[in-house]
């Protein structure tokens, strides 16, 4: 066997065994009423470096197929932020987001800088990772107890669209940080307003040309092409977030947020995410084998509580922003407590760019806190199911 067709087959056998794995530890998880993404994580561990060193974390392939199933995950996520739901629940859902995003970040700074001495890039980092919200988990316990269309509900909807276009835009901001090394207002100021021309200018441009690019493509009639066509926009708008300097995945929200008033969406949502069933589950586990169980020291394990607790407040305090009606505040923040692939997409961001590495100093102390940053993100998507079921029963 050739050394290309030898590496063709060790590839093979890893895509193999990471997608069985997964699949096995989604069902599992999902069975014990618990997200699917924890049972990938799971894996992700267990392969890499933390127990049988199966997977190490530099395969390129892997990581590029990864990198995929990211774009994917968020183009449908843009696909379901329903922007109608966002516009009832108004300005309620408008303070809730934005007290989300700033008091986690708000709250782990001077901790960070302060107590465990890190410099203001690598501190606001850490602090932006922890204003992610995925609203996945509860809308399933909402759905489970038909509370979606509570006043909560669309709040708690409504604040996770806002959300993630505010969390897409610190991701850039952070991308721009690790380019320079460092937190330069100018610098930073130019990529917000780079950010929300970007996803202002092709959500509206996007609208217009919508219908005749889709009356073209009905014309042609290719087989599965809104799929496929929908994809391939997905790529193009990352493409060009990339060129000017954004994140890839803010453009492939964007696009997900243009066909999400598309007749064929449900269809579209239908068929991509058959796509999206192989190549996320990929990021996930290789976010799970960046994990590395041995580099969380004891000397960590502060860090890691004060994170959580500041994780859980942050979010807490952002549902006291839900006014009108006869609406629980408390149930709206715990709603907006899980971080789930969102705040995972932040911290492998950190480690992959080598931003957490040059604040840290070494590559071992960035897997450390990297390693910290994941188990609060699953703890945060763990506690919250029982905490919210218990507060709307009493509703």
């Amino acid at each position: 066997m050739s050394g290309g067709e030898s590496v063709i087959f060790e590839i093979m056998l890893k895509l193999i065994i990471i997608l069985f794995a997964a699949k096995l530890a989604g069902y599992i998880f999902d069975r014990i009423k618990q997200p699917r993404v924890l049972g990938e994580l799971l894996v992700g561990v267990l392969l890499g470096p933390s127990l049988f060193g199966f997977i190490v974390g530099n395969e390129e392939i892997l990581l590029f197929l990864s990198e995929i199933g990211v774009i994917i995950l968020l183009f449908l996520v843009g696909l379901e932020s329903n922007i109608h739901e966002l516009l009832k629940s108004g300005k309620s859902a408008l303070a809730v987001a934005v007290i989300g995003v700033a008091s986690p970040i708000l709250l782990a700074l001077p901790y960070l800088i302060f107590i465990e001495a890190l410099d203001m890039t690598t501190a606001f980092f850490i602090g932006a990772t922890l204003t992610a919200t995925s609203v996945g988990v509860t809308m399933r316990v909402l759905s489970e107890m038909n509370k979606i269309t509570s006043l909560e509900g669309k709040v708690i909807l409504g604040a996770a669209v806002i959300d993630d276009i505010l969390g897409l835009i610190l991701l850039s901001v952070l991308v721009g940080i690790s380019e320079t090394g460092s937190v330069e207002i100018m610098n930073v100021a130019t990529t917000i307003l780079m950010a929300v021309v970007f996803l202002a200018a092709t959500i509206l441009i996007g609208m217009k040309l919508e219908e005749p690019i889709l009356r073209l493509i009905k014309h042609l009639k290719v087989k599965r092409t809104f799929v496929v066509t929908s994809v391939i926009f997905a790529l193009i708008l990352g493409y060009l977030a990339q060129l000017i300097g954004l994140a890839a995945i803010v453009g492939a929200f964007a696009a997900g947020l243009i066909l999400e008033r598309e007749e064929h969406k449900e269809h579209i949502m239908k068929k991509t995410e058959v796509i999206g069933d192989v190549f996320t589950p990929i990021f996930f586990v290789m976010a799970g084998v960046a994990v590395n169980i041995t580099t969380i020291n004891i000397d960590l394990l502060p860090m890691a509580g004060i994170l959580f607790v500041i994780a859980l407040v942050g979010k807490v305090v952002a549902g006291f922003g839900a006014f009108g009606g006869n609406i629980s505040k408390k149930a709206v923040g715990v709603g907006m407590i899980p971080r789930g692939e969102v705040g995972l997409i932040f911290a492998a961001f950190g480690l992959s760019s080598g931003l957490l590495a040059k604040g840290m100093g070494s590559e071992l102390a960035a897997q450390g806190v990297y390693s910290v940053l994941v188990v609060v993100v699953m703890l945060t998507t763990l506690v919250t199911p029982p905490i919210l079921k218990k507060l709307m029963e009493n509703k």
